[in-house]
């Protein structure tokens, strides 16, 4: 769900480093040369610009947690440090610093993920506990890695070997590995959980094949191919958020997206025999006389849709997403500019640009109509049902995040040997778990040769203080 680009801090055009979506794609985050942006994308008609944030410039990854306060920032000028936020009060929660540069950030309602090239650190995001280390992993210099959205399926995925495309399963609520994939024979190029977490998409370096397992077994799903005339650089892979669909984008001009769908072994229904049921049954029976490699290339299903981008070369970020009750593809380009497409979930083909809107230039882009109510779907409602279903009126509710009684004053950090005298609850109970910390202003009790004993593998300090 994030690209980056530029990686001297120089950027895109407009000084555009990194942009991603948040967990249920209602919000959109971009790092720039001056700091970092968040846009909500819950309207087609008008992008609302959220928080803007010059503190940290060249800021190179910026992660939301859903629709909270909480946002995690690294930027270029201190890229083994991460700064936790609560944006809407402009106070820092916490930052930690670590031995090598910061290359990914994943979270989800339990667990914060940061990845180095060769090591993985597992935070308990309620109270910034560090859980778990992995140690020497393969080398992972693109700092590929996901993590479920569903907290009840917390699993991380990270690249289980060097060389080839092997994808290690870990369980980040148990912290044990549960699986290793053997999903491509070339090196991994992009992964991605479900929303449920029950199943992983992936592509390797090639950028020919994405295949879907199933998590935590690690069986094979579904297999679609891109394409055969070139190889690509896939930056980006998204499940829809009832898992029918999959998109993905690379460097090329075009976004294609897959539809999930199980076909009967005869590829045909028996009762009602056509000219290409019969065609689909004769190359079923002929792949069984082929070359592995050649029948398996006959199974491979093709792109429901596609999208055809005026921009090659660069990379974006892509995503499948319900808005005001109709599916869309939003495409964020390194350009600055976000795309929303219309999505025919019955017959795909070719979408429909349907807006498109600049992320740099204005503040907020201002409509002559009235701005539309914001809808938020059910995460349950299926694409096919968005259009058979009704109307429905908007809810007034919305989640706000960190409630504004708590809170940390900015430089200060969270030791794990104390606890909360004032906790810092989020308002929604129900829809966020309650963080419990209690704050000083010093390092942890003892330090020796700039480790701390409490926690070897990585050391936490006030703002003032850095350890590179």
């Amino acid at each position: 769900m994030e690209q980056k680009e530029g990686a001297g801090g120089s950027g895109g055009p407009n000084g555009m480093i990194c942009s991603s979506f948040n967990q249920d794609f209602t919000s959109l985050a971009i790092g720039t040369t001056n700091g970092y942006r968040l846009f909500s994308v819950t309207s087609v008609e008008r992008l609302e610009n959220i928080h803007d944030s010059t503190e940290n410039p060249d800021v190179y990854i910026v992660e939301r947690l859903f629709s909270s306060s909480l946002v995690v920032v690294v930027s270029l000028a201190m890229p083994r440090r991460m700064n936790v936020y609560h944006f809407k009060k402009g106070t820092e929660i916490c930052n930690y610093s670590y031995s090598n540069n910061i290359l990914a950030v994943r979270l989800n309602r339990q667990r914060l993920i940061v990845c180095l090239e060769e090591s993985i650190y597992i935070h308990n995001i309620k109270d910034m506990k560090l859980l778990k280390t992995l140690l020497n992993t393969p080398s992972n210099p693109t700092g590929i890695c996901a993590l479920s959205t569903n907290h009840s399926n917390s699993y991380l995925a990270y690249p289980g070997n060097s060389t080839i495309g092997e994808i290690l399963i870990f369980d980040a609520n148990n912290l044990r590995t549960v699986t290793m994939i053997p999903a491509h024979d070339s090196p991994l190029a992009a992964i991605t959980f479900s929303s449920s977490g029950t199943k992983l998409a992936s592509a390797s370096e090639r950028g020919t094949v994405i295949r879907v397992f199933t998590i935590p077994e690690g069986l094979k799903l579904y297999e679609f191919r891109r394409g055969m005339k070139r190889y690509v650089s896939i930056s980006s892979l998204a499940f829809s958020t009832d898992t029918q669909f999959l998109c993905a984008s690379s460097n090329t001009e075009t976004v294609h997206i897959f539809k999930l769908e199980q076909h009967s072994p005869s590829g045909c229904d028996e009762n009602s025999p056509t000219w290409s049921s019969y065609m689909g049954k004769m190359f079923t029976a002929a792949s069984n006389y082929l070359p592995s490699q050649v029948s398996d290339m006959m199974n491979q299903d093709r792109a429901f849709a596609t999208v055809r981008l005026s921009m090659t070369g660069k990379k974006n970020v892509c995503c499948l997403a319900t808005i005001q009750k109709i599916p869309r593809l939003l495409v964020a380009s390194s350009e600055g500019h976000l795309f929303v497409y219309n999505v025919d979930p019955q017959d795909g083909g070719e979408c429909v640009l349907v807006k498109q809107h600049r992320l740099f230039g204005v503040v907020q882009e201002e409509n002559e109509a009235a701005p539309e109510p914001e809808v938020n779907p059910p995460a349950s409602q299926s694409y096919a049902a968005t259009v058979a279903k009704p109307s429905m009126v908007p809810s007034s509710s919305a989640v706000k995040g960190y409630s504004e009684d708590g809170g940390a004053k900015k430089g200060e950090v969270i030791p794990e040997h104390e606890f909360a005298a004032s906790p810092v609850c989020l308002d929604d109970e129900n829809e966020f778990p309650p963080i419990t910390k209690r704050f000083h202003n010093g390092l942890c009790s003892v330090l020796q040769n700039g480790s701390c004993q409490c926690c070897p593998e990585i050391l936490r300090t006030p703002a003032k203080l850095e350890v590179d």
